[in-house]
């Protein structure tokens, strides 16, 4: 198989990926026509990068997408307000973008279909993007509880 039709074809699984995960007609504007892969020694798709920034990775586990920093800003842009997103208060919002966990009791909305285990997108109450991170808790679980982690943190911005 030739490098080329290989990248095309690797560009379009992790779009299809990306629309499983967040939603139809995300995988095309997350991921640009330029990006390129890396391979795992297994030569599955390991790092989706644009340039020299990484984008996402798929998770060798289940095959879901894990987003960097400037996916999940994309993605705070692409989707409307309040799909992935938990908004936490903004007198924390320092800590997030330093990488902290968003604790459920400094989170004020979340979208009610996050489930435990999802990418999520945190933002303070403006709304702008923080960091993104993997929900501990569904989106009612982090309304309702009023101690432990929401979200664990991986980049904040």
């Amino acid at each position: 198989m030739s490098t080329e039709s290989s990248e095309s074809s690797s560009l379009k699984r992790v779009r299809i990926i990306a629309d499983f995960q967040f939603g139809r007609g995300t995988g095309v504007k997350l991921f640009p026509e330029d990006c390129t892969f890396r391979l795992s020694s297994t030569k599955r798709i390991r790092y989706v990068m644009s340039g020299k920034v990484r984008l996402a990775t798929v998770r060798a586990g289940d095959g879901r997408l894990t987003l960097g920093k400037e996916a999940g800003e994309r993605l705070c842009e692409i989707l409307p307000a309040p799909a992935y997103r938990t908004v936490v208060r903004n007198d924390v919002a320092e800590f997030i973008t330093a990488g902290k966990n968003a604790m459920a009791k400094h989170v004020i909305s979340a979208d009610t279909e996050i489930r435990a285990g999802d990418e999520v997108l945190v933002c303070n109450e403006q709304g702008s993007f923080l960091g993104v991170g993997n929900a501990v808790l569904s989106g009612e679980e982090m309304l309702s509880f009023n101690y432990g982690v929401a979200v664990q943190v991986r980049k904040g911005s």
